[in-house]
């Protein structure tokens, strides 16, 4: 999900805070852990509510980790939702780079010119 550029999402210092800005769904994770991880819900998925990000866990057969590793991951999606790429800076371009793009012109207004009918001589 792209944000505005002018946008920064606050992230809260607290996980706390954090959970109270999301919805929080639990659902039967399934996969390797046995009976536990099947029969319970210990699959968590956090929807932030402010920006929509959805993440999910279901690695661990406790919802508590759970929890904790989807508080991480959104922590880490809402960093890099507010980080901003610097701007290039601009430099000379390369001679060879010159003269390449110098070559594919030359091949290129070659290539047109062999399209022409020839020039007939009256």
């Amino acid at each position: 999900m792209s944000m505005p550029d002018s946008t920064l999402v606050p992230i809260p210092e607290s996980d706390r805070e954090l959970l109270l800005e999301c919805r929080i769904e639990t659902f039967s994770a399934g996969g390797p852990g046995g009976q536990h991880q099947n029969r319970t819900e210990s699959g968590v998925r956090l929807v932030h509510l402010p920006t929509g990000l959805r993440v999910t866990a279901r690695e661990e057969r406790s919802q508590f980790r759970n929890r904790g590793a989807a508080l991480r991951r959104l922590r880490k999606q809402l960093q890099t939702l507010n980080h901003k790429d610097t701007p290039r800076t601009m430099t000379r371009v390369p001679t060879r780079e010159k003269k390449k793009r110098r070559d594919d012109k030359k091949r290129r207004s070659h290539r047109k010119r062999l399209r022409k009918p020839p020039l007939s001589e009256e």
